[in-house]
């Protein structure tokens, strides 16, 4: 979609009825969705042509759905009250600044069990038909995670997600509803008489780049916008490392991390925002990974990848020391997260074997998934296969992070040479995998991951092509044995600005701010933190929809 420069836009003024500053997805609906209502919308953005849909174009498609037909005809019986229960026990709210966060996550969940599926079907967006169980949570009825399977891929994964609002946004553009400005990057908030009126900000140089990679922040000129309503779809913090460690809990950030998002999700609008009045709250609550690694393929700095794991592999500290229950693989990676951190290192292992790999893992993100992104069937029956050129596959062969050893202390040797330690003991990981073992070769045993590894197999989706039978590790007819080094890999905000149910900006008093809406990761995807805590896999998507659409038809109602 290229930059234009058509009605609403004179010189270095623009003009429209409705201002989105930010051209990702959350900002993509909300910006079609007033289009549609028949306003004038103009969205700007600091990234160039190829960035447009941020960062739900990398992502792997995952909604959160509840009672669904695909979740049905695999025998999942699911509810609204059951999925309310499991988002309030995840998020465990707990502060004053929690109440619009909660009326949210309630408005959400009927969402999500409602008109979310047949909506997103109208629009041409299709669903995978094997529904996935992202987080499992392990701590009682009443503890987080999902009680059943709600991770809905889309079929096409975040591109097929976008397409339908970016192609909304490029019929405005051809009917001149809509102007697109790129390369603006929003600085101030323009405010008159206690009304957020528009922004102003500087015009960046033209750029090549590619989506994620770098761009220029050469300026050649500035600009000014006004509008009716003023929509702020900047994101969240996650490129951002140094705000991350500022507001990490307890200032316990890891040594070193990967980044899941591009350096351009800086959080910088965030502050503007504040200055002008808008409550930011709940900084301290983000949704960091421990599971990733390094693209071996970079398209951004410190590039990682996350891993989707099952629950197979044995999860160890820097120092070797098993994960407690139930804190599995696949189970509770915010949990797994402060965990690892404890322990002075920025880093863990999964320990597994050739067979659990090929099975068992998948890669979050687009690129990472060419079948599914690519709706190539074909290449899609390869998951199936016990071998196959899949990128999991060439992970294992060429990956930095990954080690094969052909027993237990030679994996130790090759797992304390990569991480440039002696931190891991030969024998004490040849213990703990033989005593593995035994419990797999009793055919019963006392290992609770074990029982949770056979419960997963009960679900079909799992059993197909998410869980490995039980086996020992040191079995030859599965493959070497195998370690993964796992960094913490940056990712989601779970604060943002403070918003009503209509997406209203709200001020330190509590009021809203006359025209000022915020959605997505901006708004904490809705009320400064929906999510609490904890989020439950597959509701970031659907966040920046839920918030795209409620901001959209109320920032157009209000001009």
């Amino acid at each position: 979609m290229p930059l234009q420069d058509r009605d609403g836009h004179h010189g270095n003024r623009i003009n429209a009825d409705v201002l989105v500053v930010g051209a990702g997805l959350s900002g993509l609906v909300a910006a079609a969705t007033a289009y549609a209502a028949g306003k004038s919308v103009a969205i700007l953005d600091q990234e160039g042509s190829a960035s447009l849909g941020g960062q739900a174009h990398w992502s792997f498609g995952g909604l959160f759905m509840v009672d669904t037909p695909e979740q049905r005809r695999l025998g999942v019986r699911d509810s609204a009250e059951l999925a309310l229960q499991d988002w309030l026990s995840s998020a465990g709210f707990d502060r004053d600044d929690d109440a619009h966060a909660r009326r949210w996550a309630e408005a959400y969940v009927d969402f999500a069990s409602g008109e979310k599926r047949s909506w997103l079907r109208n629009l041409g967006v299709g669903i995978f038909p094997l529904v996935q169980w992202a987080e499992r949570g392990g701590y009682g009825p009443q503890g987080h995670g999902n009680t059943v399977p709600r991770f809905h891929v889309a079929w096409g994964t975040g591109p097929a997600v976008v397409e339908p609002f970016a192609a909304k946004v490029r019929e405005g553009v051809a009917a001149r509803r809509i102007s697109l400005h790129l390369r603006h990057r929003a600085t101030t908030l323009t405010v008159a008489s206690g009304t957020v009126t528009g922004v102003g900000g500087d015009v960046l140089e033209p750029t090549t780049a590619a989506r994620g990679q770098a761009s220029s922040r050469a300026v050649v000129g500035p600009f000014e916008a006004a509008a009716g309503a003023v929509v702020v779809a900047t994101g969240g913090i996650g490129g951002n490392h140094e705000t991350v460690r500022r507001q990490w809990p307890g200032g316990l950030a890891p040594p070193e991390m990967l980044s899941g998002v591009p350096a351009s999700v800086d959080g910088a609008f965030l502050a503007v925002a504040e200055t002008a009045g808008a409550s930011l709250v709940n900084g301290d609550r983000m949704w960091h990974y421990p599971e990733g690694i390094h693209n071996d393929d970079p398209v951004w700095p410190k590039h990682g990848i996350r891993i989707l794991p099952g629950p197979s592999s044995l999860w160890l500290d820097a120092e070797g020391r098993q994960l407690p229950a139930p804190l599995f693989p696949g189970f509770d990676s915010q949990g797994a997260l402060r965990h690892i951190v404890r322990t002075g290192h920025g880093y863990s292992w999964f320990v597994l074997n050739r067979t659990i790999a090929l099975k068992e893992l998948a890669l979050s993100g687009s690129e990472q998934n060419p079948d599914l992104t690519g709706k190539d069937i074909p290449l899609l029956l390869g998951r199936l296969k016990p071998r196959g050129d899949t990128p999991i596959e060439r992970l294992l062969e060429r990956g930095a992070d990954f080690v094969q050893g052909t027993s237990p202390r030679e994996l130790a040797a090759r797992m304390n040479a990569l991480a440039g330690t002696e931190l891991i003991d030969p024998d004490s990981l040849a213990a703990l995998i033989h005593s593995r073992d035994l419990q797999v070769s009793s055919g019963l045993g006392k290992d609770p991951q074990l029982a949770q590894i056979r419960a997963a197999r009960r679900f079909a989706t799992d059993r197909l092509m998410r869980v490995a039978p039980p086996h020992r590790l040191t079995d030859t007819a599965h493959g070497p044995l195998l370690a993964i080094r796992l960094s913490v890999v940056t990712r989601k905000s779970l604060g943002g600005l403070q918003t009503d149910l209509r997406s209203r900006v709200l001020g330190s008093d509590g009021s809203p701010i006359a025209g000022l809406y915020a959605v997505g990761e901006a708004a904490g995807f809705g009320g400064g933190g929906i999510h609490g805590y904890r989020a439950l896999e597959g509701t970031f998507l659907g966040g920046c929809l839920f918030t795209g659409r409620a901001a959209g038809r109320e920032a157009a109602a209000s001009v």
